[in-house]
C-alpha cells in the first residue's frame, strides 16, 4: 500500500500523521492560553468603534447660553449630591461636551457626567467603559507590550496558522469514517464527546482560525504579504500622463478685481487620486476580515460568538491530554508512592518484630 493509500485509508498508522499529531500536542499547549487571551480579547472589541460612538453622544450637549464657571458647577453638583465631596470637576474639550465631576462617599468614588450650561445632571460617565475598551484594544493588538507586543502578537499569529494547518491533518480519520467527524454525536461516553466536541468545532472553524492567525501576522509584518500579492496582481497602480505631469494653476481675481488684472492669486489644483487597484482591495480585505467590519451587525455579532471557539478547543484538547497523558503518569505515581509506603510499613513492622523478641529472650 502506497503512502498515498495509507493516508486515505487509514492515516493513524503513518508516522508522519503522529509526528504532526505532536506538533500540532505541543504547539496547542504552548500557544493555548495566548490564543484565549488574543480572541476573547477580539470578540470584546468588535464593537468598539459602535460603542463608543454611543458612549460619545451621552456625553455631548447642547450649547444654550453661557458656561458655568467652576464654582457654579462646584454648587450645582454639591445640590445635587449633597452627602458627597467633590473630588475633581474636568470640563470637556469642546463646548458641546459634558463636564466629568469624580464624587465620593467614604471609600467608593463615583464619576458623574453634567451639562456644563445647565448644571443638571447627565448620568454616569463613560469615561470607565473608554479606559476598558482602549486596554482591551491594547490586549488585542499590543498585548498590553507597545511595539515589540505587536511583533509577538505577528510571529504568535503565524504560528497559529501552523497550528491550524497541523489540526486539520490530525482531524482527517480515513475515507471510511471522515462524515463522522464532522458532527457531535450523542450516547456516547463524556470522552469522545470531548473528541468529537474539539473535532467538530476544529474543523468547522478552521477557515476562520486561519484567516484571524494570518491576518494577525500581516498588521505587524506587511512586507512579505505584499509581496506575495504582487507576484499575481499589482499593488500600486501604475503612473498616467496625468499623475506625473506638473500641478496645474488655476487664478482666481480677487473680488473687485477687472478679469486678467495683475493682482491674482495662484491656488493650486488638486491631483488626480489614483484608482484602488485590486492588491490594494485584498490589503484592504485584511483589516475588514479581521474585525468582521464587512457585513454590518449580524456579521460582527457572529464574529463575536465565534471569537470563544478557540477557548473551547483549548478546553477540550487540555481535558484530552489530561486523559491520555496526565491522569495516567499521576496514577503511576500515586501507586509507586502508595507501594513503597506498604513496602517501608512491612520493613517497620520486621524490625518491630525482632525487637520484641530480643526483649523476650
Amino acid at each position: 500500500m502506497t503512502l498515498g493509500q495509507s493516508w486515505l485509508r487509514n492515516p493513524k498508522k503513518l508516522w508522519l500523521r503522529r509526528a504532526i499529531f505532536q506538533i500540532h500536542l505541543w504547539s496547542g499547549i504552548i500557544l493555548g492560553l495566548y490564543v484565549v487571551v488574543v480572541c476573547v480579547s477580539g470578540s470584546a472589541i468588535v464593537f468598539r468603534n459602535d460603542i463608543e460612538n454611543v458612549l460619545s453622544q451621552r456625553t455631548q450637549v447642547a450649547a444654550s447660553g453661557n458656561l458655568l464657571n467652576r464654582e457654579q458647577m462646584r454648587q450645582s453638583v454639591q445640590r445635587a449630591y449633597p452627602d458627597y465631596t467633590i473630588r475633581s470637576i474636568k470640563p470637556g474639550r469642546f463646548s458641546n461636551e459634558a463636564t466629568e465631576v469624580t464624587i465620593t462617599r467614604g471609600w467608593w468614588d463615583t464619576r458623574r457626567v453634567f451639562d456644563p450650561y445647565t448644571g443638571k445632571d447627565i448620568g454616569p460617565s463613560p469615561a470607565l467603559l473608554f479606559r476598558s475598551l482602549r486596554w482591551m484594544g491594547d490586549l488585542h493588538g499590543n498585548l498590553l507590550l507597545g511595539p515589540p507586543g505587536l511583533r509577538a502578537n505577528g510571529i504568535a499569529g503565524a504560528l497559529v496558522a501552523v497550528l491550524c494547518f497541523s489540526g486539520l491533518v490530525v482531524w482527517w480519520p480515513g475515507i471510511a469514517s471522515w462524515r463522522r467527524s464532522l458532527w457531535i454525536r450523542g450516547n456516547v461516553g463524556w470522552k469522545r464527546l470531548n473528541w468529537d466536541l474539539h473535532s467538530a468545532i476544529g474543523f468547522w472553524t478552521f477557515a476562520l482560525l486561519l484567516m484571524w492567525g494570518l491576518t494577525g501576522a500581516y498588521f505587524p509584518f506587511p512586507a512579505p504579504f505584499r509581496a506575495v500579492i504582487n507576484i499575481f496582481t499589482p499593488i500600486d497602480p501604475p503612473l498616467t500622463q496625468q499623475m506625473v505631469r506638473p500641478q496645474q494653476v488655476y487664478v482666481v481675481p480677487p473680488v473687485g478685481a477687472a478679469a486678467g488684472g495683475s493682482n491674482t492669486a495662484p491656488v493650486p489644483l488638486r491631483r488626480p487620486r489614483r484608482p484602488r487597484t485590486r492588491g490594494q482591495n485584498i490589503l484592504r480585505g485584511f483589516s475588514l476580515a479581521h474585525y468582521g467590519n464587512f457585513g454590518g451587525w449580524p456579521l460582527k455579532a457572529l464574529w463575536v460568538i465565534l471569537g470563544f471557539a478557540p477557548a473551547v478547543l483549548f478546553v477540550t484538547a487540555m481535558l484530552m491530554w489530561w486523559n491520555r497523558v496526565l491522569s495516567p503518569l499521576a496514577a503511576k505515581f500515586l501507586r509507586g508512592s502508595r507501594r513503597e509506603s506498604e513496602e517501608a510499613e512491612t520493613v517497620a513492622a520486621g524490625r518491630g518484630a525482632e525487637v520484641s523478641e530480643n526483649l523476650v529472650r
